[in-house]
């Protein structure tokens, strides 16, 4: 019995281990610089997917373009009499008027060169689209990695933050013990104890919350509660702000599919337009009618008369059509040159502000947070001026990580928005 104990348990473990040691694999940390997070996306984006099923699509539609009108074979019998009946013989020598006839459709008015112009402009505005899906993309998912980034700063900060307080609540207790401390101020520090508390809390769920966000944009949902951003921050430089916007935007996909949307729209005016030229539709037939008649053979021709309907609503809407894509342009244009404006300017705003956290408030913040702590030491203030000091203290780092993100999202704004090569 003494040894088959130690049998059973070794046999457990031994089973037990390789769930174990899963267990500890899908728990671990998924790392991910930022050009990882860029891969994932480009190859797992739901937005981007969709992109390219539109862009498969628009293929599929110049291939119907380029189709010609398929001819139209008809077999008729006609002039049986049941009263005389069919006569004698085969199939062939029965008194059957049979006729076999093949028309085919001619366009005309250059219909189909304008169909297939249309349907490859429209697969061009696809292209520039899935090129446009690729760059809001790009710029959302550095905002999101750099949220996640702040996050996971904001919660290592926070969370020593309430390390400190628990401390200097633990030292204002024994100086209470000692008679050193007054009750009240202990009661004090106290409720800012628990206040950082709180705020290491929300910064842990404000994680999660960043979390969620990238795992979305990146096509991993199921791993979002192991993700974690690893790159640096970007260090504030002389990042050039000065390009030509027009230029720039001239090169944007965005207007670049506005363009080939206006493009198409004046295609499908002028193919409606080129309805108004007859299209004619030629045949040939052979007729077999025994026993007389034999073999005859006759051709035809038939073209539309424009009685009922001569297309001016149709003209008349392509027209419509055409003026809106248009307006769309000259609104694509707005947009572009207003995104490219506030992106210029959130890069200078957030240089400036980033490099004054840098150079002037967290030093200034960090000497006035040392002061205080040795007076309060030593016993020349009181536990109020102190918890001040230390809040302003948390709040200058919170404000200085704020203003490292808000560099960082603009840098990418910035440079995403003004690359010259297309996706």
């Amino acid at each position: 019995m003494k040894l088959i104990l130690p049998l059973v348990i070794a046999w457990a473990l031994a089973c037990a281990a390789p769930f174990v040691a899963r267990a500890a694999t899908d728990a671990a940390p998924l790392t991910l610089t930022l050009e990882q997070a860029e891969a994932r996306l480009l190859s797992n984006n739901r937005d981007i997917l969709a992109g390219q099923r539109a862009v498969e699509s628009a293929d599929a539609v110049l291939m119907s373009a380029r189709a010609r009108p398929n001819p139209q074979v008809s077999i008729n019998s006609v002039s049986i009499t049941p009263s005389r009946g069919l006569g004698a013989g085969t199939p062939y020598d029965k008194r059957i008027d049979t006729i076999v006839r093949v028309d085919e459709l001619i366009e005309r008015g250059g219909k189909r060169a304008l169909r297939m112009r249309t349907a490859r402009q429209l697969q061009q505005a696809s292209q520039d689209d899935l090129s446009d899906t690729r760059r809001q993309q790009r710029v959302a998912l550095d905002a999101a990695y750099y949220d996640l980034l702040l996050a996971q700063d904001k919660m290592r900060l926070t969370a020593d933050s309430a390390q400190l307080a628990q401390a200097a609540l633990d030292k204002a207790e024994l100086r209470l013990r000692a008679g050193d401390l007054a009750a009240s101020e202990v009661a004090v520090i106290r409720v800012d104890t628990l206040r950082a508390s709180n705020d290491a809390a929300q910064a842990a769920a404000d994680v999660a919350t960043a979390r969620l966000a990238l795992a979305y944009l990146i096509g991993a949902d199921a791993d979002a509660p192991r993700i974690q951003a690893t790159s640096a921050w970007p260090v504030p430089g002389d990042l050039a702000t000065n390009a030509d916007i027009e230029a720039l935007i001239a090169r944007r996909p965005d207007m670049r599919a506005a363009q080939a949307r206006v493009d198409a729209a004046r295609s499908a005016r002028d193919l409606v337009r080129a309805q108004r030229v007859r299209d004619i539709s030629v045949g040939a037939q052979v007729e077999h009618y025994p026993p007389d008649n034999g073999n005859s053979f006759g051709v035809g021709v038939s073209f539309p008369l424009f009685l009922g309907n001569d297309y001016a609503g149709d003209i008349r809407n392509a027209e419509v059509a055409f003026d809106a894509a248009q307006d769309n342009l000259e609104r694509t244009h707005a947009l572009a040159l207003g995104e490219l404006t506030r992106a210029r300017n959130a890069l200078d705003s957030s240089t400036q502000r980033l490099r004054r956290y840098q150079t002037e408030l967290i030093p200034a913040a960090r000497r006035a947070a040392d002061a205080a702590e040795f007076a309060f030491a030593h016993g020349a203030i009181s536990a109020v001026n102190v918890l001040d000091a230390r809040r302003t203290w948390r709040a200058i780092q919170i404000e200085a990580l704020t203003a490292q993100a808000d560099y960082a999202r603009a840098v990418a704004a910035w440079r995403i928005n003004t690359q010259l090569a297309k996706d």
